[in-house]
């Protein structure tokens, strides 16, 4: 059995979430939030500080075994971009710390992923979360529900790497 956190992360808002995949590669929800890192500061450097501290909270709580982190992705703005690879860098750093193995995964290639189309919209990817995880109607944060999609799609790379004899980071190259 592994546990996969998955982390969408954000300079404002960072997702996790955490689901448990048997050796058949069945997948069953654990736990999602979002962390908020606006809260009691507007300060960047805090904001950073806040995320490290309030992941290792996670990492205490749930005890992942392994991470999924979504990569970043040029938007509009070379700032935002900018501030959330530090956001994803000190992410990074606190998981590795813990000797946990990251694998990163392209906005597109979970969408793809969990919709069959690199170009879904969120609620799609968000239905589909809900539908592999038998969330029902259960209303997910966007942040959180993200998180949750990058996990499910470490779990399909693996169980598929798993099923072919090759290894995840080739498959992850080819899509």
């Amino acid at each position: 059995m592994a546990r996969i956190l998955g982390i969408d992360p954000g300079s404002q808002r960072t997702g996790v979430g955490l689901v448990d995949v048997d050796a058949g590669g069945r997948c069953r929800y654990v736990h999602c939030q979002a962390l908020n890192l606006l809260q009691d500061t507007d300060d960047f450097p805090a904001r950073l500080g806040k995320l490290v501290f309030d992941l290792e909270d996670v990492l205490s709580e749930w005890k992942p075994t392994v991470v999924a982190i979504e990569a970043v992705f040029m938007d509009k703005s070379a700032t935002s971009a900018l501030k959330l690879g530090h956001a994803r860098g000190a992410a990074i750093a606190t998981v590795v710390r813990h000797g946990l193995p990251v694998h990163e995964y392209a906005p597109r290639l979970v969408k793809q992923s969990l919709v069959g189309s690199g170009g879904a919209e969120k609620a799609q990817v968000q239905h589909m979360v809900r539908l592999l995880l038998n969330l029902g109607g259960q209303k997910l944060q966007a942040d959180a529900a993200d998180a949750l999609a990058v996990a499910l799609t470490h779990a399909h790379v693996s169980a598929t790497a798993g099923r072919t004899g090759l290894a995840a980071a080739l498959l992850r190259r080819r899509r």
